[in-house]
């Protein structure tokens, strides 16, 4: 038998323009999205002589060890950085567990006003921060909480957005591996410890990026609720470095938010795989 060869495209000068013109389009939506970005990074090696020369210097300085070293004693950016991180692993971990057992709750278990529990959850999204700050801070400061972790991890453990991703996701589970387990005698924890985290491992990863994101980035809360050098988040120790009586050294600022950025660039770089697959997913169901 004679295999026919395939025929090759033919070349197209419209088809040709079509795709020079989108990936000119990504590109330069690339390159707006990280100017900001590398325009802060390049501050952050120029000496306060360099940046302040007209035009505006789009080159690498000689002043990186300063300008950092200036940040660093100056905002005490090594605390700013480990109290961010314990207040954003602690509301990313301690969403994912709330979400993982609502979710679990809400599609295993049978109770009265089930529903309207679960639409209640989801009228929060109708009240924004702003709106809760004034009593949660008075709950915060009627506990005593006021300028500790507690305050500033607590009041963001609940998330109705985590509780619909988990559910859309176990009612996707066959019923029927519900009743092999129950079969074998698992209770309902080792039924949700030993299959349903495992397969919840994707939209796990993907909620706590989010979330770790969202509170590296708070600055409204932690500011009224924390006062104290202990506490303070970096979003709000930047401020530091902004002095009020002098000419502002935007290149010492700079390397301050360089170190800001630098955390949740390094969770985005480990789990952007997860949250791509588990938005997807989600979008999916």
């Amino acid at each position: 038998m004679t295999v026919m060869p395939l025929a090759r495209p033919r070349f197209s000068p419209l088809r040709l323009g079509r795709a020079l013109s989108a990936h000119a389009v990504m590109l330069f939506a690339v390159a707006l999205t990280l100017f900001p970005m590398l325009y802060a990074l390049l501050v952050s090696t120029q000496t306060t002589q360099e940046y302040y020369t007209f035009p505006p210097n789009l080159l690498p300085g000689t002043g990186t060890l300063h300008n950092y070293t200036v940040a660093f004693e100056r905002a005490a950016l090594a605390r700013l950085v480990l109290n961010t991180t314990i207040i954003s692993l602690a509301v990313a971990f301690g969403k994912m567990l709330l979400s993982v057992t609502a979710g679990f709750a809400f599609v295993y278990f049978d109770f009265r006003g089930k529903l309207v529990f679960f639409v209640l959850i989801f009228l929060t999204h109708m009240l924004p921060v702003p709106v809760r700050i004034v009593p949660t801070f008075q709950l915060m400061d009627q506990l005593g909480w006021v300028n500790t972790y507690w305050a500033l991890t607590v009041p963001f453990f609940a998330s109705a957005t985590g509780t619909l991703l988990f559910r859309q996701l176990y009612m996707t589970v066959p019923a029927s591996l519900a009743d092999a387990a129950r079969i074998d005698g698992a209770g309902p924890l080792q039924f949700l410890w030993n299959i349903i985290v495992p397969i919840s491992r994707t939209n796990l990863m993907a909620l706590f990026l989010i979330e770790f994101i969202y509170m590296w980035n708070q600055y409204l809360w932690p500011l009224i609720v924390a006062n104290t050098e202990t506490t303070r988040v970096i979003q709000v120790g930047l401020k530091v470095l902004i002095a009020t009586d002098a000419a502002v050294e935007w290149n010492i600022v700079m390397a301050g938010v360089v170190v800001a950025m630098i955390p949740p660039l390094i969770v985005l770089l480990l789990t952007q795989k997860s949250l791509i697959t588990g938005l997807s997913l989600f979008e999916e169901k």
